[in-house]
């Protein structure tokens, strides 16, 4: 048996008036998943436990089948694991965004969706002015980078900077132990950055610069159970952002790199999907995961997140169907991790919408996928519906 797993981050919000009350899964042109739909089933799955954020860490650990409540450490070591850092157990690893503050707000939690060729130079520049034995700064893809720190107390809250996008940012800058420590380092990172090369050539190019660093999502090391061990399952990942990656590494897949693949509009979807036939040709398992619904809700910006769903659908959801329709025995799940809404720019809690064919799924007769066609069926847990996926058990 082969398992297809089809992410797309954040593609799960709520009725917009805009729309006709409808929400944008409803609303985009999704033909493919219609099909998962009427060959299989839909359902609903909580990946977010109660207690923990919204986030796409909690969210995708529990896709994978994991109890988040009880595995979850941070955001920030999963991402170490990701880039191959190896956290001592007295280092706290802190998502580090490269972010631009202006006029007392958060203007962009990504610098424009700054390029890794452009981010890198930055966080090495930080690393040689502000690196000591016992706090060090790691580049990363994007805008999205690791700052770790040695013997940092447990229980500073900080607040993700996607989360505020648009807002002011002084009001939800870290609060409790530790956090006199990371608001000066964020002082002594701001001068670091206005003088970066980089960020002068980006000003020249009438690009947004650099202005800051905002540190979260941390935690010390973690370690999972594999899905080998647990399943008996060799696999691979397939994303463009570290954290999906990390938790793939965490659960014994092998990371497959795309290049072109960055986690926006137009990405490298060939390329996904491609990679997705190469594991399946040796492997039992792959789980495709596509940022750009997400990124273009944090934006606020409907149009670019039904674009994002719809190329979604039709060039990784369509593509591996067509592909799927040759093999004997293939499962294949489409389903997103979490809600984005595009009102508040943010994540939310709640059940999202899946739908499941291959051998042992019973149809339920349904023809569509999306929030409303999934409403009256009932909520699972998403590490509950993993091993039934799995297991075929429907």
């Amino acid at each position: 048996m082969k398992y297809a797993f089809l992410v797309g981050d954040g593609m799960a919000d709520d009725p917009i008036a805009e729309l006709g009350g409808r929400t944008p899964l409803e609303a985009a042109e999704t033909p493919n998943m219609d099909r998962i739909a009427a060959l299989g089933r839909v359902g609903r799955i909580l990946t977010i436990p109660p207690g923990l954020p919204p986030g796409s860490d909690v969210a995708n650990l529990s896709l994978l089948g994991y109890d988040a409540a009880a595995a979850f450490q941070g955001r920030g070591p999963i991402e170490a694991a990701s880039l191959g850092v190896e956290l001592q157990a007295d280092d706290t690893a802190f998502r580090c965004n490269l972010v631009t503050l202006r006029d007392g707000r958060m203007a962009d939690y990504s610098v424009g969706h700054i390029t890794t060729e452009e981010s890198r130079p930055i966080v090495l520049e930080l690393q040689a002015a502000l690196g000591t034995e016992t706090l060090r700064f790691v580049p990363g893809v994007s805008y999205r980078h690791l700052t770790i720190i040695r013997d940092f107390p447990k229980g500073l809250d900080c607040t993700p900077p996607h989360d505020i996008s648009g807002r002011e940012w002084e009001p939800h800058l870290p609060k409790g132990p530790g956090q006199e420590d990371v608001l000066a380092l964020m002082e002594k990172a701001r001068p670091i950055l206005a003088a970066s090369e980089t960020n002068r050539r980006r000003i020249a190019a009438g690009k947004s610069p650099a202005t800051d660093i905002w540190l979260w999502g941390q935690g010390r090391a973690m370690k999972l159970q594999t899905l080998g061990q647990r399943f008996g399952l060799s696999g691979s990942v397939i994303s463009a952002v570290d954290l999906v990656r990390g938790l793939g590494i965490l659960a014994g897949l092998k990371v497959r790199i795309v290049p072109g693949a960055t986690g926006y509009l137009g990405t490298n979807y060939a390329g996904k999907v491609a990679a997705a036939k190469a594991a399946l040709a040796t492997e039992d398992f792959v789980y495709l995961h596509v940022e750009a619904p997400d990124e273009t809700s944090h934006e606020g910006d409907l149009r670019k997140k039904i674009q994002a769903i719809e190329e979604f659908d039709r060039q990784i959801v369509g593509e591996i169907l067509d592909w799927a329709e040759g093999l004997p025995d293939i499962r294949v799940l489409v389903a997103p991790d979490h809600a984005t809404l595009v009102a508040t720019k943010t994540h939310a809690g709640g059940p999202v919408p899946y739908a499941v064919y291959g051998p042992g799924v019973t149809r339920d007769g349904g023809t569509a996928y999306h929030e409303r066609a999934a409403a009256t069926a009932p909520i699972e847990p998403a590490a509950a519906l993993f091993e039934r996926f799995i297991r075929g058990s429907w």
